[in-house]
């Protein structure tokens, strides 16, 4: 089991399909089996917009930025996840770090992973 600690790479994504379409669930449901079957990943949901049934989210979480990017590599996932992420609303970024995570009525401010061009990566 991983455990975020809270800093954790979100992956957040919109479509805009249209409201029965079956088969972009099923591209939804592949791409969640794939992704959340890597290591460092923590769990994914996809789901529909209550106000506007065209509009849908894909959310995953990884532990890492490392975790996130090991878990493009894989074949099946470049064949069945990058161009279902290639068809995501490209209007704002998808990818997040988390600064503030809350449990329990309190909330904590995390430090971020960035690491900014000429500093050591600490690696």
């Amino acid at each position: 089991m991983i455990v975020c600690l809270g800093r954790c790479v979100l992956l957040v994504c919109r479509f805009a399909v249209p409201a029965a379409d079956d088969a972009f669930v099923a591209r939804l449901r592949r791409a969640l089996e794939l992704l959340t079957a890597a290591p460092g990943c923590l769990g994914g949901e996809a789901g529909r917009s209550v106000e506007d049934p065209d509009r849908w989210l894909l959310t995953v979480r990884f532990a890492s930025v490392d975790a996130y990017r090991r878990a493009l590599r894989p074949f099946p996932v470049r064949e069945h996840v990058v161009p279902l992420l290639a068809d995501a609303l490209a209007d704002e970024p998808a990818t997040f770090e988390t600064l503030v995570t809350a449990k329990a009525g309190h909330a904590e401010e995390l430090p971020t992973l960035r690491v900014e061009p000429g500093e050591p990566t600490g690696r």
